[in-house]
């Protein structure tokens, strides 16, 4: 005969019973539920972050569009001021410093920080001697930049209308005749 074990022997002695061995059917069904809704929860964020990654992607792709279209406007004001562009070191930025794009607009100077890949597009703009003195405060502050280009592309664009009058006042185009040069 088997033993009965006695009902004031501890718990932790006992063997398991009817209950404890359903218990553990049950856990184990949760567990196996849980482990499936957790794989889900995986796919989940993977997808999330794939689509996260997709969007910081296509962010880094404008950024570099719109940084290289900076790059070309640049040179091409560089272009239209040849007389006072001018390519520098960024002294604040260390020995390797930035080279710095500086030209004179309104009586200003004005200056932009460049990557050394977007140099190649200002080889028309010579580079300060390194005897030369920089000027003081190379890059003023963007806001007061930005404020003095705003004004003075204002200025030119009120210059440019007063200069060629109202439409009703320019002479009209007239086509070509076979004997005009």
């Amino acid at each position: 005969m088997t033993e009965e074990p006695r009902s004031d022997a501890p718990r932790a002695h006992r063997p398991p019973g009817r209950t404890a061995a359903a218990l553990r059917r049950v856990l184990r069904r949760r567990d196996r539920a849980s482990g499936h809704r957790l794989a889900r929860d995986l796919d989940d964020c993977r997808q999330e972050r794939e689509r996260w990654q997709r969007h910081a992607d296509s962010y880094a792709r404008e950024l570099t569009r719109v940084r290289l279209e900076r790059a070309h406007l640049l040179a091409w004001l560089a272009a239209l001021h040849p007389s006072s562009a001018v390519l520098a070191r960024d002294t604040d930025a260390g020995p390797d410093g930035f080279p710095l794009l500086c030209l004179r607009a309104g009586e200003r100077r004005l200056s932009w920080r460049l990557a050394p890949t977007e140099l190649p597009l200002f080889a028309h703009v010579p580079f300060a001697g390194t005897g030369s003195a920089p000027p003081p405060r190379l890059h003023p502050a963007e806001t007061d930049q930005a404020a003095h280009i705003r004004r003075h592309t204002q200025l030119l664009a009120t210059e440019g209308a007063l200069c060629t009058g109202p439409p009703e006042w320019r002479p009209s185009a007239r086509p070509l005749q076979s004997g005009d040069r």
